[in-house]
């Protein structure tokens, strides 16, 4: 699977920026590949598909995060550590989302989760997750604690 066969929308962030309402931050993820390969690729060992405790949402920058750099977004089977998915990205507009997804988790009762991700497959729904951790790595792979979305009480 190419990085190419996936697109990334956002929604629900623009109320960080005028102090609005808060809403839940959303991603959808959407491949235009062969659907059962992805799927397999989200299927545990179990034949079923992986739930959100099973799986980690990452940014890894390609250059400094004040640039305006790209990145790439990568969805990670966190038992395994097996790469999911990986899509090239805007890194600002993934800022942009973290930053939402903390303002939310910082204003509302949620408990859920701060963010919603949904995968598609050419359109049709195959799974929507409930998040609470986004991480944001530079291009040298250390952690950017500023910039990622941890809860509270989490070690990593």
């Amino acid at each position: 699977m190419r990085r190419e066969h996936f697109t990334l929308d956002v929604a629900d962030v623009d109320w960080i920026e005028t102090d609005g309402e808060p809403k839940k931050p959303s991603v959808t993820i959407d491949f235009d590949g062969s659907g059962p390969d992805l799927e397999s690729r989200l299927t545990g060992p179990d034949g079923e598909l992986l739930a959100g405790e099973e799986t980690d949402v990452a940014l890894r920058l390609q250059g400094p995060v004040e640039s305006g750099a790209s990145g790439v977004v990568s969805v990670t089977d966190r038992l395994t550590g097996d790469f999911v998915l990986e899509l090239n990205v805007d890194a600002d507009d993934v800022i942009t989302f973290i930053r939402a997804a903390r303002g939310y988790g910082e204003r509302s009762n949620d408990d859920e989760g701060r963010y919603e991700v949904t995968i598609r497959v050419e359109g049709e729904e195959l799974l929507t997750y409930e998040k609470r951790t986004f991480l944001v790595y530079d291009d040298e792979g250390s952690l950017l604690r500023q910039h990622s979305l941890i809860p509270g009480g989490v070690e990593l």
